[in-house]
């Protein structure tokens, strides 16, 4: 595969830019409690991180019906957003994207998180301009299916060996790859290098701030990007 025109990196959102697991485990360990439903360890419930809310619940709660996963994911949700408890960007995060962005580069999203929690972010963070497009669970389809990368490229008008996806969960690099896009592992999110090097991504970085080292090793001839 061609991937020396870079234009496009697609970033994943919690375990990828934003230090948020273990608020996502505590969140849905409280939906739980809520439900009465069975306790799931914290294994359990990082295995599931990168899927939609509602396959993510499936996967813990597969006889859980429509109406009963919808009190969840609003309990979950209250949970999460409960301003007593937040998740921040990992060190240096912030100072990638921005670096990134006057290269002239395109930035997006593709996020298992629902769009009023990627809005919210990019409200927290005046990061409304900072990517120019963005894909959530809630509505396309769930990773690892290609269509959330698909719709960016098109929307963007991006060739897949002109991008890249960057995660750090097998849902990520497994939806990259159904999208024959080029893909980044990121070794210190949800998911084991082990787990994660099966898909074959060109790099596995072990923080953020290894990304533009990578970029600039792993695709050779980076000039041609977006004007």
């Amino acid at each position: 595969m061609n991937i020396s025109e870079l234009k496009l990196i697609i970033f994943d959102w919690d375990g990828t830019l934003m230090d948020s697991i273990d608020h996502i485990v505590n969140s849905m360990q409280g939906a739980i409690r809520d439900m009465q439903y069975e306790h799931k360890d914290v294994n359990a419930i990082r295995h599931i991180i990168g899927l939609g809310m509602h396959e993510a619940i499936l996967a813990l709660f597969p006889d859980c019906e429509q109406d009963e996963r919808l009190k969840f994911i609003e309990s979950y949700r209250d949970y999460f957003f409960d301003k007593s408890n937040s998740s921040d960007f990992y060190p240096g995060a912030l100072d990638v994207i921005n670096s990134l962005k006057t290269q002239d580069y395109l930035l997006a999203v593709a996020t298992s998180k629902g769009r009023n929690g990627l809005e919210r972010a990019f409200n927290n963070y005046d990061l409304q301009d900072m990517f120019h497009a963005s894909r959530c669970a809630d509505e396309t389809q769930s990773k690892p299916h290609p269509q959330m990368l698909n719709e960016l490229l098109e929307e963007l008008q991006i060739k897949p060996q002109e991008a890249v996806m960057v995660g750090d969960t097998a849902y990520d690099m497994e939806m990259a790859r159904n999208a024959d896009v080029p893909r980044v592992a990121c070794c210190y999110g949800v998911h084991s290098q082990e787990k994660l090097m099966a898909y074959e991504p060109v790099a596995c970085m072990q923080s953020i701030t290894e990304l533009e080292n990578v970029l600039s090793s792993r695709f050779s001839d980076k000039i041609t990007k977006a004007s």
